[in-house]
């Protein structure tokens, strides 16, 4: 009895073997990693990253080499840590914590510990390294920007986190990623494949050769050169005139939607954000949070849009058929309702049409224009709903889908947003009468401002601004080649681009002329607040100009904001009739407004809130400001114009 019952459980335990087995090799049966085994070293080659182009061709984003030290903790065995230290210049401190940092994230993977050695450092290190087990020098690339200019187009890269590895196995704790600019956007086309190494390990954890003679190995693929559609003579321009000025630049070809400048000021050489002072530097940037270099203006900044909205207006009034080019108003220096008067405006001729009401930033006609359309339908959320539709067709008032890292939409306000802020059926055209000269509740970024300049000089319609010219051996994404078009019919924009022509002959920028290019622009002045010590205080107006040329068949759209520049023919249309005279004749000839521009400054503006001392605003200092704000019959928060000046120009 005692040998059967033996018997039996010697079968059973076999029994039990062979479903384990039949388990865990057939019923769940998982790939063998090489990646997994403790006897096997993995090594990964870094390739080069893809070279960036400026459309014409020259070189902007190039590589040069870099060395870091490894560390894979299990393997580190008792070493001269003050050696160590001194070779590496760190201190004893910095080593623990780094140590520890990556004994955390693995004991038995590599991960950098010292990263991007300069050569003489590395030719230093390299020759002692075999004292120090379980530590290795890694050698990958690092950027080398050829250029000064542009950081914020090109962004940098820098180490990945964790939320990086969680996103995308690929990476690795020491990898490289894209972090702004293109180097963001297109990471994966830039990055390339890495190449890997196996090697086997004896039971010392020492390398003894290739495993399996390098069957499994792989080598790197580089990643792909890219051109973009920035010219880089043109951003290197328009960051000269904005030197001392916050603000920005966008110019964007209307025939195919690609970017030729994207300026923002102030910025920073991308060469900071390269090398062992990387941290540092990027610190220094990111904690300027008065003049805030690393704020892309021409992307982020959400803006009234000012005067320049006023051409929206006009064509939308006649795709709804309140108005008609030749119809005219009457300006009493602003718009009237009743005796009271809702916006101020300068002195011009009167009555005006359209075109004039154009050329030269007639409040009362865009406000009598904007209630004409609002009024048009019984319910006014009704009305406001279509206007927002028709505004939204130019790429107002949401993000634009392009290829850029970061962005934002704007605002465009519709019923609903009155409805909650007034309540339903309990609002009007006369609350709101900002918006017809671009100021209450409208807000754009530059780039949006651009791209409506582009959809007006292309008659209705525009294709997606965008970064990217070509991909090596690849193309780009067709969405990009698409127009997309307005709601406005193409005869309305005839009457609406001569006015804008007029700005020009016998408007508000007659004086910034440039022989031989027929300009069509629009200036722009929005009014500026601020909290001071909790109270609502006026500043300095900023400056804003949209422009396109030549008038048909046009080259360049331009957005120009800069912040506190007074009004619009002063500092931005000079900036924006420069650019456009640098763009097309590759030369200046208007070189008295280039010297006005490069000898003005308004860093002193910038400092006028910080400094605690009184400032003019028009002629009158901050205080006799506030107390006409504290007079004034009109209400501040329903975005009302409180002075006769505002978005005149």
């Amino acid at each position: 009895m005692r040998k059967l019952l033996l018997f039996i459980t010697v079968i059973l335990v076999g029994l039990l073997f062979i479903a384990r087995l039949f388990y865990l090799q057939v019923y769940k049966k998982e790939a063998y990693s090489l990646f997994d085994d403790i006897a096997i070293r993995t090594v990964y080659n870094y390739p080069k990253r893809g070279y960036v182009y400026d459309r014409n061709g020259k070189l902007l984003v190039a590589n040069q080499p870099s060395y870091d030290v490894m560390v894979i903790p299990r393997e580190v065995e008792a070493l001269d840590t003050l050696e160590f230290c001194q070779l590496l210049k760190i201190t004893k401190s910095d080593f623990e914590k780094k140590y520890n940092r990556a004994y955390n994230y693995s004991p038995r993977l590599p991960s950098v510990f010292v990263p991007q050695l300069s050569k003489q450092d590395y030719a230093v290190l390299q020759e002692k390294m075999r004292k120090f087990e379980g530590f290795y020098i890694q050698k990958r690339s690092l950027r080398d920007y050829q250029t000064s200019i542009g950081a914020n187009v090109l962004g940098s890269i820098g180490e990945v986190n964790r939320k990086n590895i969680e996103n995308d196995p690929y990476y690795k704790m020491g990898d490289l990623i894209g972090k702004q600019g293109i180097e963001l956007s297109y990471e994966d086309v830039l990055r390339g494949v890495k190449g890997i190494k196996f090697f086997q390990k004896d039971r010392f954890n020492k390398n003894i050769g290739p495993y399996k003679d390098g069957k499994f190995d792989t080598l790197p693929q580089p990643g792909k050169d890219i051109t973009i559609t920035i010219d880089s003579e043109l951003q290197k321009y328009g960051e000269l005139l904005m030197t001392n000025k916050r603000g920005g630049i966008v110019a964007i070809e209307p025939s195919t939607g690609e970017i030729l400048t994207l300026v923002t000021g102030p910025s920073y050489n991308p060469n900071l954000l390269v090398g062992r002072k990387r941290s540092e530097n990027y610190n220094k940037l990111h904690y300027d949070t008065i003049a805030k270099p690393l704020f892309d203006r021409g992307l982020l900044a959400q803006y009234p849009p000012g005067s320049p909205f006023k051409v929206i207006n006009a064509l939308i009034a006649l795709q709804e058929g309140v108005a008609e080019p030749n119809d005219k108003v009457s300006c009493r220096m602003g718009y009237y309702y009743g005796s009271r008067r809702l916006t101020g405006c300068h002195h011009h001729k009167s009555p005006v049409d359209m075109n004039n009401g154009i050329a030269q930033s007639c409040n009362a006609y865009f406000v009598t224009m904007y209630r004409k359309i609002i009024d048009k339908y019984d319910d006014p959320g009704e009305g406001m709903n279509i206007w927002a539709n028709h505004a939204k067709s130019f790429g107002l008032g949401g993000f634009l889908n392009n290829d850029l890292s970061v962005g934002r939409p704007g605002r465009i306000p519709d019923g609903d947003y009155y409805d909650r802020a007034y309540g339903d059926n309990r609002w009007g055209s006369t609350y709101i009468v900002s918006n017809a000269i671009g100021q209450g509740e409208v807000e754009a970024t530059p780039i949006q401002l651009a791209n409506m300049a582009a959809a007006i000089g292309n008659r209705g319609y525009y294709y997606t601004p965008h970064i990217i010219k070509s991909i090596e051996d690849d193309t780009i994404p067709s969405k990009y080649t698409e127009p997309k078009y307005t709601t406005i019919d193409k005869p309305y924009f005839e009457p609406v681009i001569e006015g804008m022509f007029d700005v020009y002959n016998k408007g508000t920028a007659s004086t910034l002329r440039i022989p031989g290019i027929d300009i069509c622009g629009k200036t722009g002045t929005a009014e500026n607040f601020i909290k001071i010590d909790g109270k609502k205080t006026q500043l300095t107006d900023h400056s804003i100009f949209v422009a396109f040329a030549p008038k048909d068949d046009p080259k360049i759209a331009i957005a120009v904001f800069v912040e506190n520049g007074y009004w619009g023919s002063r500092f931005a249309g000079r900036m924006a009739s420069l650019m456009i005279e640098k763009y097309i004749k590759g030369h200046i000839t208007r070189t008295d407004m280039e010297d006005w521009i490069l000898t003005h400054s308004l860093e002193n503006e910038y400092a006028k809130p910080y400094s605690g001392e009184p400032f003019k605003i028009n002629g009158e200092t901050t205080l006799q400001v506030i107390d006409k704000v504290n007079r004034s019959d009109n209400d501040l928060d329903n975005s009302i114009s409180i002075h006769p000046n505002a978005s005149n120009q």
